[in-house]
């Protein structure tokens, strides 16, 4: 299993799950590996995205992969909203799937929501 680590030490992943209301969450996890590892780790996020797409709100994912050798990954994950992002993520089935990720690395798992910034993005 990875270890995970705080994306924002201030407001943690454990805290985020705990809000309600509010409408879509993005989750955004980087991944990072030692570039050996690549392989166990693409096949342990294949086998956990699976589960995840089963689950109640879930809206989409994407996997990216640093360039030029790098073991760093970025999930890009949509979800309706903070508690089914929540039930997805306390699955046993979901929870099992972690062992399967390389000691090796860490995983930095926090949800986002899109903001609107006037003449350049909308929410």
């Amino acid at each position: 299993m990875p270890k995970f680590v705080e994306m924002d030490p201030t407001v943690t992943l454990g805290a985020q799950l705990d809000e309600e209301g509010g409408g879509p969450v993005i989750l955004i996890n980087t991944f990072v590996v030692p570039p050996a590892d690549a392989d166990k780790l693409l096949e342990a996020w294949a086998s956990d995205a699976a589960v995840m797409k089963r689950q109640p709100g879930f809206i989409s994912t994407q996997l990216h992969r640093g360039i030029a050798g790098s073991g760093v990954f970025l999930n890009y994950a949509v979800w309706q909203s903070v508690a089914h992002f929540r039930a997805a993520f306390s699955n046993p089935e979901f929870q099992a799937q972690l062992g399967a990720y390389p000691d090796s690395g860490t995983a930095s798992p926090h949800l986002f929501r899109k903001v609107e910034v006037e003449g350049i993005c909308a929410a």
